[in-house]
């Protein structure tokens, strides 16, 4: 029986706090996971580098699981000049080198790589479109495409959609990598395109109201 101020599972994907806080069941290893599920996830944004981060950051994700890499996530910042794009895409063999030495981070040569092309993708997206923020809400899905309930069981049965695919390809055939569908749902999921905090979580008010204020830039 879990003691007095044990967090209490319940059903559909969430738990319930010492405080009786209802949040999404996968955020409830550590505070810091609930700060991140309460404050971020899922709300819209439209800022660059915070969206050039969270791309690269759900690649280097690619095989662990998140809460790893927001363990990591000011490391990452550190080593990547803070992913402002201008910068990390003058990257060259030294910096491959330095952060294949960096311990605070995901030391894959591979990724590392990928981020370095996707920030030089990024700056030419950037003068297309005006902005990557302009470039990426092109692909927010159109309500009626949502489940009509947002339950952990519809939402494990949609590891991707037709929007993440369409993204996905787009970027590939853009020259990005590391940017399967799987990991563009991901990368919407975070930052807002679609608000996935289950029926009951005490979080998707809060996120849904961030969107109606929102102004989608185009």
């Amino acid at each position: 029986m879990p003691g007095k101020n044990s967090p209490l599972v319940i059903p559909n994907g969430l738990f319930s706090d010492a405080a009786k806080h209802l949040r999404c069941a996968w955020c409830q290893a550590t505070p810091g996971y609930q700060h991140y599920h309460d404050h971020e996830w899922g709300f819209p944004v439209t800022d660059d580098r915070r969206l050039f981060e969270k791309i690269c950051l759900e690649g280097f994700q690619a095989g662990l699981s998140w809460l790893t890499i927001l363990n990591k996530r000011e490391a990452f910042r550190s080593a990547f000049a803070q992913f402002e794009a201008e910068q990390v895409a003058q990257f060259d063999q030294r910096d491959i080198e330095r952060l294949l030495a960096d311990a605070g981070i995901v030391r894959h040569r591979g990724k590392i790589v990928s981020t370095i092309n996707n920030a030089q993708r990024v700056i030419e997206l950037r003068q297309e479109f005006g902005s990557f923020a302009a470039y990426v809400w092109r692909f927010e899905p159109e309500a009626q495409q949502r489940p009509a309930n947002i339950t952990h069981e519809a939402i494990k049965a949609i590891p991707s959609t037709p929007e993440s695919t369409a993204l996905s390809k787009d970027l590939k055939k853009r020259g990005w990598s590391f940017v399967g569908p799987t990991t563009m749902y991901a990368f919407m999921q975070a930052m807002g395109l679609v608000n996935d905090h289950f029926e009951g979580c005490g979080v998707r008010e809060a996120a849904l109201a961030a969107r109606a204020k929102l102004k989608v830039p185009r």
